[in-house]
């Protein structure tokens, strides 16, 4: 692939070797622990890196995704083409202005949720146990406990294709049910801008408290799992028309339904992706036949099978 290897000599050019990974396993990159390789695998720091990272690609024509802290996302089993960005705690930051409070991409989500808490400001405590980054986290528009992102979220600054920064004011971001407009332009979200309210701490802690304890009881955080598998089904729970199927514990491979939590396919130790789309395909023919009703992944599926 000479595109790629003239690519990756250009990106040398200006980002550290220890930022760039070739043939980089993406089952290191993910919470769900599975994915083959990413062909280059690069970590920026700034919004000036980006940009000269959009153009490298451009002028080569390589085929470009890009990823968060990896908590929404199941990697296919022969890995990704081309070049990743991930965005991590290279891309991490925050601060406060009044009500507004500023996040980097890789910023990681409950942080921001913690950091608005710390300056007595309310809106983000349904976030705090949502395991993505910000930037993923608006990619998706998540939500949890009746709160969403596109109700606090005010701007969005991005890169283009073309290097170019645009700032996206809130009306015009999309936001749908895990939906936002990012995932039809393929631009790469820098940096949040956040309004909340001024509230009382102890209401605050108190909410952050209840919906952490309740998150603990309910789901497998203890294995590895790319969070709610299915989209919410309307007037439905996807976790508990699955139990009513009769397939919580039910397994493909190293792929299982949760057994805490049927709306959760977790990796018992060696899963591929494989196994994860056949529990998947059977979860969704079982589900139909005894309700009527489709499930739709709610994950994100990723690179060649």
């Amino acid at each position: 692939m000479p595109r790629l290897d003239n690519c990756i000599a250009k990106l040398k050019s200006f980002l550290p070797t220890e930022r760039i990974l070739t043939n980089a396993p993406m089952s290191e990159q993910t919470t769900f622990k599975i994915g083959g390789p990413a062909d280059c695998l690069i970590f920026p720091a700034s919004m000036e890196e980006i940009k000269k990272i959009m153009l490298v690609i451009k002028e080569y024509s390589v085929p470009c995704t890009i990823i968060g802290n990896g908590s929404n996302i199941l990697v296919l089993d022969k890995g990704i083409r081309g070049v990743v960005i991930k965005f991590g705690k290279e891309m991490s930051f925050m601060h406060c202005k009044g009500e507004k409070v500023y996040a980097g991409c890789g910023t990681l989500l409950h942080d921001v949720a913690k950091f608005a808490a710390a300056q007595l400001l309310t809106g983000l405590e349904f976030a705090v146990g949502i395991p993505g980054s910000t930037g993923g986290a608006v990619y998706m528009n998540a939500g949890a406990y009746g709160g969403e992102i596109k109700n606090v979220v005010t701007s969005v600054t991005a890169v283009d294709k073309s290097g170019q920064m645009i700032r996206y004011g809130a009306d015009v971001l999309d936001f749908g049910y895990r939906h936002s407009i990012f995932q039809g332009n393929a631009n790469a979200i820098c940096e949040i801008e956040f309004t909340l309210q001024k509230g009382k701490k102890e209401d605050i802690i108190t909410m952050m408290d209840e919906l952490t304890a309740k998150r603990e009881s309910k789901q497998p955080l203890e294995m590895p799992s790319a969070g709610s598998t299915f989209k919410r089904p309307p007037g439905h729970y996807a976790g508990t028309l699955i139990d009513q199927t009769g397939l919580k514990g039910f397994r493909v491979g190293g792929a299982q339904i949760s057994t805490k939590h049927a709306g959760f396919v977790v990796n018992t130790g060696k899963a591929t992706a494989q196994d994860v789309l056949q529990l998947i395909d059977e979860v969704q023919r079982r589900v139909y036949e005894k309700h009527g009703i489709k499930l739709y992944p709610e994950v994100r599926l990723i690179g060649e099978k």
